[in-house]
């Protein structure tokens, strides 16, 4: 049986062009089919989406060839100040305090815009030579057979490999197909997502205000009076705020800024979307593995879900390049459970957690509130901890993929 690629990747997005230059940087042809053309997911425009890419996730993007694109793009995280504070306030000491300087490699994280980051991506995937990028292509069945799997796209084409990557998101049409199911349960909370231009210069500090409604994260952007808010709500007051015009929406969010930047303003579009839990019951199956959101989707409160997409994308390139080495076939079942084995209990336990932080911050009761904050002000407190979750962020802790160690496959 004639094969079209090593590996076919169902997904685009961010996750999608990643996998497959990791793929790619160990040896291996691979296809993407993205439902969505090419030139929709390069629009440039300013929007307000970013990320938070820690140490790890950046050594990843040097290694995969995308860093020097976007490097001078990049925000660096000076330092993070955690805040309990309730709408209207105004400014509220920090608990506690995480400062780049006590880390040997630098800041623990940089903050990336979406329009810069997702281009890059894509370039660079299109550059490579074991990459074939395939826009518009809706695929509509998915199979996985003893000797291939096989991805048919609308229009009657049908694509083989020997191993087929799920990359399409925390709905995954082609882990649905397979049989895997998915646990989780819903917040009753909406993301806001914008951006604001502000008077006063962020000096690289990103803010994570707790709020009775849910977590309200300032991340800074470049040039000093810009920030991207990740701002959660109840889903029936998150409602109400969005179908406001932009001047009462303003209102709103200076009620939760807490004027530390001064006079803010809106900058780009505003978006929203209801969070969830969301974990996949099996992460692989022969001839099927499942990587980013289609495996994993966790609460934004610490901006992990890139990061843990990008690890899975190391950890995976990483097994397969082992496999090949030794003369295994890379679909094979006892070869894609050395990733499940890696790669589970990290992306169960970080959603777990965010899940705990998220009740634990998410409500107004005062002796919760008295316990949690004096919690925080320990650890803030405790240079050890402090440089423990500092490590855990930034991605450099644990066993951790050759990539995100910014060495070669």
């Amino acid at each position: 049986m004639s094969m079209d690629a090593d590996a076919l990747i169902v997904g685009g997005g961010l996750n999608g062009p990643a996998m497959a230059l990791a793929l790619a940087c160990a040896g291996m042809r691979v296809t993407v089919l993205d439902a969505a053309a090419l030139d929709a997911a390069t629009a440039a425009a300013f929007d307000g989406r970013a990320y938070n890419l820690g140490l790890g996730s950046q050594r990843f993007l040097k290694v995969a060839g995308v860093w020097g694109a976007v490097a001078d793009a990049a925000q660096p995280v000076t330092r993070v100040a955690l805040e309990d504070a309730r709408p209207g306030a105004g400014p509220t000491p920090a608990l506690a305090h995480f400062d780049h300087a006590e880390l040997d490699e630098g800041p623990v994280s940089v903050i990336l815009e979406d329009r810069v980051l997702r281009p890059a991506l894509l370039a660079a995937a299109a550059a490579h030579p074991g990459v074939t990028l395939r826009g518009g292509a809706d695929v509509i069945a998915t199979r996985q057979g003893p000797g291939a799997a096989e991805a048919e796209v609308a229009g009657g084409e049908t694509l083989r490999a020997p191993l087929l990557i799920a990359c399409d998101g925390r709905e995954s049409p082609v882990a649905r197909r397979a049989g895997i199911r998915r646990v989780g349960w819903g917040y009753d909370q909406t993301g806001l997502v914008s951006a604001i231009e502000h008077e006063a210069d962020h000096a690289g500090v990103a803010r994570q205000r707790f709020l009775p409604g849910g977590p309200f994260a300032v991340l800074p952007l470049p040039g000093g009076h810009r920030s991207s808010l990740v701002w959660t709500e109840r889903t029936a007051e998150a409602a109400r705020i969005h179908a406001l015009p932009d001047a009462a929406y303003l209102v709103e969010l200076e009620a939760r800024l807490g004027g530390a930047l001064g006079a803010v303003s809106l900058a780009g579009r505003r978006w929203r979307y209801p969070l969830k839990l969301s974990v996949a019951d099996a992460w692989a199956k022969p001839r099927l593995a499942l990587a980013g959101d289609a495996a994993h989707a966790v609460h934004p409160i610490a901006g992990q879900g890139l990061n843990l997409g990008l690890r899975d994308a190391a950890a995976l390139a990483e097994v397969l390049a082992e496999a090949r080495r030794r003369g295994e076939d890379i679909g094979a079942e006892q070869v894609l459970e050395r990733y499940v084995r890696w790669r589970r209990f990290d992306g169960v336990s970080m959603a777990l957690g965010m899940d705990a932080v998220n009740r634990l911050f998410s409500n107004d009761d005062p002796g919760l509130r008295l316990l949690r904050d004096a919690g925080l002000a320990l650890a803030g407190r405790l240079a050890p901890a402090r440089r423990f979750f500092m490590r855990e962020a930034a991605g450099v802790s644990g066993d951790v993929p050759r990539m995100l160690r910014g060495l070669p496959v």
